[in-house]
This record gives structure tokens, C-alpha cells and sequence, in this order.
């Protein structure tokens, strides 16, 4: 096969053009079903450069120092592959399978990661050596340094579980909902990173710096925080162990705040509230706890209607019997707490932790909005967590619910018609006598049929 030159940084590559790569690419598919003919596919320092790899068996290839600048990679599957020191800027790997993937020293700037498989993939940094006049020099990426990165990547939905990150640059990355359970994160330099609604769980952020990072709802259980910069990183919402919410890493980070001793600041702040729902807002002030730390306080029967409730922190809070329609508690802490028979029409949990909560007789259906075209105010718990929580005889009528977490959870005569359940996990749910009519299963776990 003949190829063209190119030289990068006084470094040259191997130039293909895409049917020269297809040709690569189907000994390789010959090699993977061990049919005669068939070669692993070998591009080391070959420039891929803008090629269409969409879905392409990549799997074991060694595309180590590799460019990949601006490549199609969707749904390709690199499972085993080494990549390392490649360049991956503003490649496209959304869904790709990277499982176990050598990307020491890769650089994956700008490059769209979103619901790819990076579990136990090798981030850290690495220095790629090559003869230069008779020296062995490091190599560089159009006179970057070669260090592993994912500054400015889209990450969002990604599973990272057990990924070694270490030292390396996730600065200004968007990791909207990723997987980061086991994650190594020791030095690395994850600021301005956006970790919303990440789960964190047993990941090791020791050295890390998190400075103006945002972190609302990203569950930290048993991460290492020891000696990270937490320095006006966003914690608000985010799960924490008691040991890390007295940990001097955490001091300068944004966390809840509590409403003060006597309660007055609670009392004044409902009964305005109270004023503002009588008049249909003509006075009286909507309540907004958003970001407060609510721990102790019993809001049973309590009217917060259109109440502005995100980002609280209200472990083992009381909500029973509450009028909460429309009410905001999204990337809210709320595990194990009471809304036994609450009517919570229209209200949005999306991203909320609620593991353990008992929501028995629940109403989370919609909300008929009196306009010229009739609105419907649909329940919005995506991406919410209701593992092992008590939903009996709940009714999330046409309630949008993908992605959401109800593992374990009792379903038992819940109401799900015209439910959104797309993506959402219900591995070990109890559904005995639930009513799934209509409900959108698409890709949902833990329903035979």
C-alpha cells in the first residue's frame, strides 16, 4: 500500500486516504473473525486525519501515535486498542467502545465523548520517544506538549468506572451524568470541569484540583478527598460522607446553607408564600430554599406549590401529605425521606437523589395548565435516583422518567401509563400489579419483554 507523507512537528506520518483504510480495515474485520487473509490492523503513526471510522471493529488495533485530528469514530468499538500518545482533538467517539483502552499521553481535546464506554481506560500521561538526528527526543502534537487530556471534551453520560485519570488535564470538560465509580483522579486538574449529576462513588480524587468546579448532585460516597483544591467548587446538592464535609479539602468549596436556629427565616419565607398562592402572585413572595440545607425540619402538610426547592439538602425529610405541585427539588438531597401520600403533580426531580425514600401513594402525575391551548405540566424525574425507594401504589402517569435509577425499587400497583421509562434501569424492581400501559420502554433494564 503506497501513502502519502506528512510532517508534524518536525514528526512524519503515514498519510491514508479513506480507501487505503478501508482496506486496513477489512483485514482487520479478517483477523477478528480469524478468517484467512487477515491482518490486526497496524496504524501507528499513520495520520487518520478526518476519516470515517463510524462503527468501525477497531477493537485490539494498535493505533499508537496515531492522528486521529477530526476522525469519525460513532459507535466504533476500540475495545483493547492502543492509543497510545494518539491525537484524538474534535474526534467524534459519541457511543464508541474504548473498554480497557491504552490512552496514555493521548490528547482528546475538544472531542466528543458522550455515552462512549471508557471503563478501565489508562488516561494517565506518557511520553511518546522518537529518534530525532540521532537523539531520542519526546514527540509532540503540533507543538503541544504531550500530555494526556480531555480539556474542553464532551463527556456527558460516559462510563469512566475504574479509568485511570491521573495527572491528567479534564479541564473545562463537560462530564454532565458520567460514570466516574472507582475513577482515579489523583493530581489531575479538573477545573472549570462540569460534574453535574455525576456518580463519583469510591472514586479517588487525592491531590486533585477542582477549583470553580461544579459539582450539584455528583455523588462523592467514599471518594478520597485528601488534599484536593476544592477552592469555589459547587458542591451544592452533592452527596457527601460526613467525614468529607469536615475535611479541610472541602474549605472554600460552595456548599448548602442552613436556615437559621429559631426558624424565623422559615416561617416568614411561608407564610409569604402562602399570600403569594392565595393571590395567584398579586402579593406575597414565591418560596426559593433552593441550595439550603433543610436537615431537621418536618414540612408535613406543608402547601410549597411552585415552590423553588433545587439543589436542597433534606436527608430523611418529611414531606407526607405535602401539596408540592410543580415544585422544583431537582439535583436535590433527598435520600430516605417521607412523601407518603404528597402530591407532587408536575414536579421535577430530575437528577435528585431520593435512594430510599418512601413515596407510597405518591401523585406525580400532570398538571392541567388553564391556558388557550391547555398546557399539560408533566412530573420530570429523570435521571433521578429512586434505588430500593417504596413508589407502591404511586401514580407517575405520563411522567417522564428516562434514565432514572429504580433499581430495587417497590413498584408494587404503581400507575405508569404514558410513562417516559426509556433508558431507565428497573433491575430487581417489584411491579407486581403495575400498570404499564402505554409507558415507552425503550431500552429500559429489567423488564422481560
Amino acid at each position: 500500500m503506497t501513502a502519502t507523507r506528512t510532517t508534524t512537528s518536525s514528526f512524519e506520518r503515514a498519510k491514508l486516504n479513506q480507501g487505503q483504510l478501508n482496506a486496513v480495515l477489512a483485514r482487520h474485520r479478517a483477523f477478528r473473525k480469524n478468517q484467512t487473509g487477515g491482518i490486526r490492523a497496524s496504524l501507528k503513526f499513520h495520520d487518520l486525519s478526518h476519516l470515517d471510522l463510524n462503527g468501525m471493529d477497531l477493537s485490539d488495533a494498535d493505533l499508537s501515535g496515531a492522528k486521529l485530528f477530526g476522525a469519525r469514530l460513532t459507535g466504533a468499538n476500540l475495545a483493547g486498542a492502543n492509543l497510545y500518545a494518539s491525537d484524538l482533538r474534535l474526534a467524534n467517539l459519541e457511543k464508541a467502545n474504548l473498554y480497557r483502552a491504552d490512552l496514555r499521553g493521548a490528547c482528546l481535546r475538544g472531542a466528543i465523548l458522550t455515552a462512549s464506554n471508557m471503563v478501565e481506560v489508562d488516561l494517565r500521561d506518557g511520553t511518546m520517544m522518537h529518534m530525532n538526528n540521532g537523539d531520542m527526543r519526546s514527540h509532540g502534537f503540533e507543538n503541544t506538549a504531550l500530555v494526556s487530556e480531555l480539556t474542553a471534551a464532551v463527556v456527558v453520560a460516559a462510563d469512566l468506572s475504574r479509568a485511570k485519570v491521573a495527572n491528567a488535564f479534564v479541564m473545562q470538560t463537560d462530564l454532565t451524568d458520567a460514570i466516574l465509580r472507582g475513577t482515579k483522579f489523583m493530581r489531575a486538574n479538573l477545573t472549570n470541569a462540569n460534574l453535574t449529576g455525576c456518580d463519583m462513588t469510591g472514586a479517588d480524587l487525592t491531590e486533585a484540583v477542582l477549583v470553580n468546579a461544579t459539582l450539584s448532585g455528583c455523588i462523592l460516597t467514599g471518594a478520597a478527598v485528601s488534599k484536593a483544591n476544592f477552592t469555589n467548587a459547587v458542591l451544592i446538592g452533592a452527596i457527601l460522607d460526613a467525614v468529607q464535609t469536615s475535611s479541610p479539602s472541602l474549605k472554600g468549596a460552595i456548599l448548602s446553607r442552613p436556615l437559621d436556629a429559631n426558624d424565623e427565616e422559615l416561617r416568614q419565607t411561608l407564610k409569604l408564600h402562602y399570600d403569594w398562592i392565595a393571590s395567584g402572585g398579586k402579593i406575597g413572595i414565591r418560596a426559593d430554599f433552593s441550595a439550603r440545607d433543610l436537615g431537621g425540619r418536618d414540612f408535613t402538610g406543608v402547601n410549597l406549590s411552585a415552590a423553588m426547592l433545587q439543589c436542597v439538602t433534606f436527608r430523611k425529610g418529611n414531606f407526607s401529605e405535602a401539596r408540592l405541585a410543580i415544585v422544583d427539588l431537582s439535583l436535590a438531597d433527598l435520600r430516605e425521606s417521607n412523601f407518603v401520600n404528597a402530591d407532587v403533580r408536575g414536579a421535577n426531580f430530575e437528577r435528585a437523589t431520593l435512594t430510599g425514600s418512601n413515596m407510597a401513594g405518591a401523585q406525580f402525575g400532570p398538571v392541567h395548565i388553564q391556558t388557550s391551548k391547555g398546557h399539560l405540566w408533566r412530573a420530570n424525574l429523570q435521571r433521578a435516583r429512586l434505588s430500593h425507594a417504596c413508589l407502591a401504589g404511586a401514580d407517575f402517569t405520563k411522567a417522564k422518567m428516562a434514565g432514572a435509577n429504580l433499581t430495587g425499587a417497590d413498584l408494587t400497583n404503581a400507575t405508569l401509563t404514558e410513562a417516559d421509562l426509556s433508558g431507565a434501569d428497573l433491575t430487581d424492581a417489584d411491579l407486581t400489579g403495575a400498570d404499564l400501559e402505554g409507558a415507552i420502554l425503550a431500552e429500559t433494564l429489567g423488564i422481560g419483554r
